[in-house]
């Protein structure tokens, strides 16, 4: 299975709240998602949150490696185990601890940011600021100081 990058729960949540996640498929990257991130969004749509599973991300279980579940929670431990089973190079994660561990084992790290401003660069959103508030007002949070940096490289 060939595949370009391994998502995480939390850049699914972000992109929907930004109301930008259906644009995703358009973006020409084969993307999966291990059980566990499914089981969380899963989890969200049935408390009554507003971003659901797409259907159009296959779900793959990885080879389960018990190292991963000490630090980290159940979906970014199942992020980095299938992108290590599959030799995915670049992984989707938010959360600093799992960026932190993808990246002690030598992997890509991007997140909900990275993929907006590659729909950005490919012509799929004309603007940064109308997704990134509506994120913000839906409760998702991005360091002061990373947005501003964001914002000041895609211009």
């Amino acid at each position: 299975m060939s595949v370009d990058l391994v998502c995480n729960t939390g850049p699914i949540l972000a992109l929907g709240k930004m109301g930008v996640l259906e644009h995703l498929p358009r973006m020409g990257l084969k993307i999966v998602f291990p059980s566990a991130v499914a089981k969380e969004l899963d989890s969200g749509a049935d408390a009554g949150f507003p971003v659901i599973r797409p259907a159009w991300i296959p779900v793959v279980d990885p080879s389960r490696n018990p190292a991963f579940e000490f630090s980290l929670d159940p979906g970014e431990a199942a992020v980095l185990e299938l992108a290590l089973t599959l030799g995915v190079q670049r992984v989707c994660i938010d959360e600093w601890r799992g960026r932190r561990a993808a990246i002690a084992l030598g992997l890509q790290v991007t997140g909900s940011l990275g993929l907006l401003g590659r729909m950005r660069s490919l012509g799929l959103i004309e603007s940064l600021e109308g997704p990134i508030n509506r994120a913000l007002e839906a409760g998702v949070r991005y360091h002061p100081d990373l947005l501003e940096r964001f914002l000041q490289a895609m211009n």
